[in-house]
């Protein structure tokens, strides 16, 4: 697999839980303002941010990969500008939000004690 973006994470916020419960993982680079960083788990990305992923290619968090099921318009562009997205663990398709990446329906159960300070997030494409 092909490295795509690569980023670590440094602070989660105190309202990520009940997001993530639900199954939405909001991201935001360091320096987020204090209303963003409340539900948005900070990080700070590592090297520089390639190609657009496609469906089928991989979300991995702390060791653990999720397939990517659907990207928004202009997902791949906020991550590269802002290191801001919203992961969406619902299976669908097609993004209900244009800045969304959606991954395997996944319990937030399941995704939340993979979100710790020092875990890396990787986006990786397929071969």
């Amino acid at each position: 697999m092909t490295l795509l973006y690569r980023t670590v994470i440094t602070t989660i916020g105190p309202d990520v839980a009940d997001l993530a419960e639900g199954g939405v993982v909001i991201l935001f680079a360091e320096g987020a303002p204090p209303e963003l960083a409340e539900v948005a788990v900070l990080h700070r990305a590592e090297g520089e941010v390639g190609a657009a992923p496609r469906p089928g290619d991989v979300l991995r968090i702390g060791g653990r990969e999720f397939s990517i099921t659907a990207i928004g318009e202009t997902a791949w562009k906020k991550v590269a500008d802002m290191g801001h997205v919203v992961f969406n663990f619902s299976g669908v398709v097609s993004p209900d939000r244009p800045g969304e990446i959606c991954l395997e329906a996944t319990e937030g159960a399941d995704v939340l004690p993979l979100l710790v300070p020092g875990a890396a997030i990787e986006i990786l494409a397929r071969a």
